[in-house]
């Protein structure tokens, strides 16, 4: 590749902040396309790259033996040069050593795993550490139980995910294990224009290094707003959680629903707790997002339109 197909990206377009760049990574990646992006972050408190930024762009860079320049915090230009597409049936690490969302790894890591088809037939390995819970990004339950599905049941592809340990803000160290199966074709093609009634709505209410009592207040603020909203009480099913302190680190305290529709949809909801907010307004805040995931009557939620 020479500096004249060099394709050249304005990070500060739209909201300003890093789906641009994530999504214009795992794009060049697939296609073997260099590509640069000033003005990183641009519409942002903080501009440039984050530490969770930095590790997302390693792990691309890695997966398809890419040369990366820039590529250090808050450095607003990087330029990133593809040498091969994407090495499936492999083992992959990254860890930006903070609280950075491990969601985020993901969302950039996974489209060019299973876009990229597999010449052995082995999955390709995932190891993510970070904050699975961390604010401005999704929840890792929601890639668990929301987009990872939607995948399976749609493109039938079987990716899993397990945490071995889940890493609360500020100290992060959460640890989540990705299996993406061998992709051996081109994907079906999906028309998905019709949602169809909710038939059930699940949930996990979670707290950890905290008492599980505030959890329970969160499932019964959100089953509250919920019947309140006209939901029957036999399509909600919300466990209310204490992470074993084995299988955390840090404290920390949310609530994740999600929405299954007739037609196949998932469509969710989340809140973060937080000692200034009362538990059972945390769930309330999580009916409140995902009422308004439904209201618009799309069949896919505000994270799954960009991932």
């Amino acid at each position: 590749m020479n500096s004249a197909e060099l394709t050249r990206l304005d990070g500060g377009m739209l909201e300003g902040g890093g789906q641009l760049l994530r999504i214009a990574i795992a794009l060049a990646a697939l296609l073997s396309k260099p590509v640069a992006i000033d003005n990183i972050r641009a519409g942002r408190q903080s501009p440039g790259l984050k530490n969770q930024h930095a590790a997302g762009l390693r792990l691309v860079t890695e997966l398809c033996s890419a040369r990366l320049e820039g590529c250090e915090i808050k450095s607003t230009s990087i330029t990133f040069h593809p040498t091969v597409k994407p090495q499936t049936s492999k083992s992959y690490t990254a860890d930006p050593k903070t609280a950075g969302s491990v969601a985020l790894l993901l969302q950039v890591s996974l489209p060019c795993l299973i876009f990229s088809p597999s010449t052995t037939g082995e999955p390709s390995k995932l190891i993510l550490r970070g904050g699975t819970n961390a604010p401005q990004a999704p929840q890792i339950d929601y890639m668990q139980h929301v987009l990872l599905p939607f995948i399976h049941k749609h493109f039938g592809v079987h990716a899993t995910l397990t945490i071995p340990t889940r890493g609360y803000y500020p100290k992060g160290g959460g640890e989540v294990h990705i299996s993406v199966p061998p992709v051996l074709g081109p994907l079906p093609a999906v028309t998905l224009t019709q949602r169809g009634a909710v038939k059930a709505i699940h949930g996990r209410s979670y707290v950890a290094g905290l008492p599980k009592s505030l959890a329970e207040a969160m499932r019964t603020g959100a089953i509250n707003a919920l019947t309140e909203s006209g939901v029957d009480t036999a399509l909600i099913s919300i466990d209310a959680v204490r992470e074993k302190p084995s299988d955390a680190v840090g404290s920390g305290s949310g609530i994740v629903l999600w929405a299954e529709t007739e037609d196949g949809c998932i469509l969710a909801g989340s809140a973060l707790g937080s000692k200034r907010i009362d538990p059972a307004q945390v769930g309330r805040d999580a009916v409140r997002e995902l009422a308004a995931n439904l209201a618009h009557g799309g069949c896919v939620d505000e994270y799954m339109q960009v991932r």
